[in-house]
């Protein structure tokens, strides 16, 4: 698939070295149908290709990516301001399983950038568009500056039980401190009807699901959204093979009962 090349239609620093950015095609036709937790490989001219997860869903045509500086290609995609381009192909990938959602227990459990994936399944829920029987959201930083989409946590918070936590904090700071795991392990769950979305660092991940399986969370109600070395993203490179998944086509997002062989061992 050649890029597309789509412009930069607003741009938001949310702390140094990470921005959302709202991106649209410059060819007539809008932007190609997403759904929560799939990615775009988004082209910075001259430095390459990287995958981006969607942060946001519009629904009008365009596409919001949330992007942090983690070398070449998105130091130089951070470095773009409004009216620039970008060439973007995609979107690729399995989302997340949003059929299952209603009437379900539905806790959100993200730590540092997981947010960003996770953010498009919560302002389904604050539309109205998906409908749980009722929703936690667990969230955790290194610290209060490093939070994503700040103003809008707040706002969720209105109408959903949030949960913030961060590893280090000043004085004044309304949140706990600490790991997430903590109040993840505090929270009231329904075993028979929970349904979790995870996303955020794999140690993180991976200590987050020995405390819902020590809480009787069944293996099939715990999805999540892996990383890897993606780089054609339709299974052709070989670069994301994970076991017998390519997580750019077979993922992302994973329930945790089929991956868990591969999963549990480290560094693999």
């Amino acid at each position: 698939m050649t890029p597309a090349i789509y412009r930069i239609d607003s741009r938001v620093e949310e702390f140094p070295g990470t921005c959302t950015v709202r991106i649209s095609p410059e060819s007539a036709g809008g932007a190609r149908r997403c759904s929560a937790g799939q990615f775009n490989m988004l082209y910075a001219f001259g430095a390459g290709e990287v995958p981006i997860s969607m942060s946001g869903l519009q629904g009008d045509g365009s596409y919001v990516h949330t992007i942090r500086i983690q070398g070449l290609v998105t130091r130089a995609l951070h470095r773009l301001n409004e009216g620039d381009s970008l060439g973007v192909r995609g979107p690729f990938g399995c989302g997340w399983p949003m059929d299952k959602v209603a009437g379900r227990q539905l806790l959100v459990v993200a730590g540092g950038l997981g947010m960003a994936p996770l953010r498009p399944i919560v302002q389904a829920l604050m539309a109205g568009s998906a409908r749980p029987a009722s929703v936690q959201l667990f969230y955790g930083a290194r610290r209060p500056q490093e939070m994503l989409y700040a103003a809008e946590v707040e706002q969720w918070s209105r109408a959903l039980k949030v949960v913030t936590t961060v590893d280090h904090a000043d004085t004044g700071w309304p949140g706990q401190i600490g790991v997430i795991t903590k109040p993840l392990g505090a929270a009231s769950v329904d075993i028979e009807n929970a349904l979790v979305f995870l996303c955020g660092p794999e140690v993180m991940m991976r200590f987050c699901i020995q405390v819902l399986l020590a809480k009787g969370v069944a293996t099939e109600a715990i999805y999540l959204s892996m990383e890897r070395n993606m780089k054609c993203a339709i299974g052709h490179c070989g670069h994301c093979q994970w076991g017998p998944n390519f997580v750019c086509k077979d993922g992302p997002v994973f329930c945790y009962r089929d991956i868990r062989p591969w999963f549990d061992i480290r560094a693999l």
